[in-house]
């Protein structure tokens, strides 16, 4: 039955998302704040789809601890899912992205509508100022600044995935350029999606993918330390996330219910 369902998100999601990419420059002379209405709008309908045909729904820990307006968040990446689940979450995400993203036929539009935070990661240190000098203007208007520390997907093992689960990957030293460079707030997150929505997985395990906003980093830490606290407590949580999913839910990464 899995497969069934999953079959059926898939092409409910490409559609909806082919749709959307063709139709949406229409909405491109609108003002940006319209613009990222209908985005979350788009983002609502993906993840009614996944209640509805995958049995997949979410929650959130510690959405108390968000603040009303501009803030950072460094967050596990686990899954596509990620990448749409701050439009549910805050009032005007701008996600650090890389450049090479931008060659998708109309998205790169969308982006630059939207000003997203580009970043050439071949650029080098110039890449880092980049990123911060962009940051800084996002925050300044007030927005959500989220960004995945360790720059790609990172399946948590026993996640149903193409690639290696649970392999290692060093958090980028983005996050601390951005922190050391503004007087904002960091909230790291941790999550389990990649349990439920695996990397280049066809299938979508039904459940819930638990989201928690951990406190916010400690204020005047050197580099060295300010990433080992931060990269520790997204992985402690992001692990335990895993182990509670995994008892709650036996049949992850079993391919059925």
């Amino acid at each position: 039955m899995i497969y069934v369902r999953s079959l059926l998100f898939n092409v409910y999601f490409f559609a909806l998302t082919t749709f959307g990419l063709s139709a949406y420059w229409l909405l491109l002379p609108l003002p940006r704040a319209r613009f990222q209405a209908a985005v979350r709008l788009w983002q609502r309908l993906v993840f009614g789809g996944l209640k509805v045909l995958c049995g997949l729904e979410w929650e959130v820990r510690g959405r108390e601890r968000i603040p009303e307006g501009a803030a950072v968040f460094a967050c596990k990446h686990q899954s596509a899912w990620d990448t749409m689940a701050f439009y549910a979450l805050v009032a005007d995400p701008a996600y650090v992205l890389k450049k090479e993203l931008l060659g998708i036929p109309f998205w790169g539009w969308y982006v630059a509508k939207t000003r997203q935070i580009v970043v050439d990661r071949r650029a080098g240190l110039r890449a880092l100022k980049d990123v911060v000098a962009q940051a800084r203007d996002r925050l300044a208007a007030g927005r959500q600044v989220v960004i995945f520390p360790q720059g790609t997907r990172v399946a948590p093992i026993g996640a149903p995935t193409n690639d290696s689960p649970g392999v290692h990957r060093p958090y980028q030293p983005g996050v601390y350029a951005i922190t050391s460079a503004t007087d904002w707030p960091i909230f790291p997150v941790a999550l389990n999606s990649g349990l439920f929505w695996g990397r280049r997985s066809f299938l979508k395990y039904p459940g819930t993918i638990t989201v928690e906003i951990l406190e916010p980093m400690p204020e005047g830490l050197a580099r060295k330390a300010f990433m080992a606290e931060l990269e520790h407590r997204i992985e402690r949580t992001s692990d335990r996330l895993a182990a509670e999913a995994r008892e709650r839910y036996p049949w992850l990464g079993t391919g059925g219910t």
